[in-house]
């Protein structure tokens, strides 16, 4: 299994300081969560960790060997990227989507081979696609572009599978199984989440994107306090131990004019 590391990662655009010397580590087989408001700069640097864009400094590195020394077609072998707005074909079929997958394997006029069709119809059954191989994108809802998405990105079998908000049109019980999945992989696993209560069920380790910059990290019981919730997502909140799941669990009570908590409830005060 591969370590995932980024030491100082620092970009900008137009001269607007995006990501201020981020680092993280992401271990072996660990799902890393990535969390933050809008405008934290997720997207950006989920797809500096997946070798789709250059840090103006830093490094990013693969069991400590530096991306940019690593050919291109080798990245593409090891980490997978599930972003938000993939750009596909409209009359693609979800079989040919997640075939994109074996891209890195094979020649530029290569027919599949066994083993790659065997990768595909693995990452179907996994995410429940199966039976919409012969779909086209186009008639595919919000949700089932998602899924056929992961699909494709387990179908590369990579090392490394970095996702920007994986759960995003989801219905719930989707949101869990993708998840759930993705934990149990004996894969390094980077997703960007807006649930604090998913991140904090299913992420072994945390980091927080504050204007740019990593305003916490650690373990989900560590990072995800009422603390956080006023400072960095500016609402009251409090912070308890599910009886369920064993996982923190917030709940948000509102902004500086949120309604008097309820009995038994500790408020923090908004800022």
């Amino acid at each position: 299994m591969t370590r995932l590391t980024a030491q100082g990662i620092t970009w900008s655009v137009d001269g607007a300081r995006v990501l201020d010397h981020v680092s993280l580590r992401a271990n072996p087989g660990e799902v890393l969560g990535v969390l933050g408001p809008n405008g934290a700069g997720k997207t950006s640097l989920l797809r500096i960790l997946a070798g789709l864009r250059r840090p103006d400094a830093g490094v990013v590195a693969l069991d400590g060997v530096n991306l940019r020394t690593m050919r291109r077609r080798a990245v593409a072998r090891r980490i997978a990227i599930v972003e938000q707005s993939p750009e596909v074909h409209d009359d693609i079929t979800v079989y040919e989507t997640v075939s994109l997958g074996r891209t890195p394997y094979r020649g530029a006029f290569a027919p599949p081979t066994r083993g790659d069709r065997a990768a595909v119809d693995e990452a179907l059954a996994a995410t429940e696609m199966a039976r919409y191989r012969s779909r086209t994108w186009r008639s595919l809802s919000g949700g089932e572009q998602q899924r056929v998405q992961v699909a494709r990105a387990l179908a590369q079998e990579p090392d490394v599978i970095v996702l920007d908000e994986p759960t995003n049109h989801l219905d719930i019980r989707f949101q869990l199984d993708v998840l759930s999945l993705l934990s149990s992989l004996d894969t390094t696993v980077v997703t960007a989440l807006h649930d604090l209560n998913l991140a904090a069920r299913f992420c072994d380790h945390i980091i927080v994107l504050w204007a740019g910059a990593v305003h916490a990290s650690g373990a989900p019981a560590e990072v995800i306090t009422a603390e956080l919730l006023r400072t960095v997502y500016q609402v009251d909140g409090v912070v308890e131990t599910s009886p369920h799941t064993g996982a923190p669990a917030a709940t948000y009570l509102g902004g500086s004019r949120a309604r008097p908590p309820r009995d038994g409830m500790v408020r923090v005060a908004a800022p």
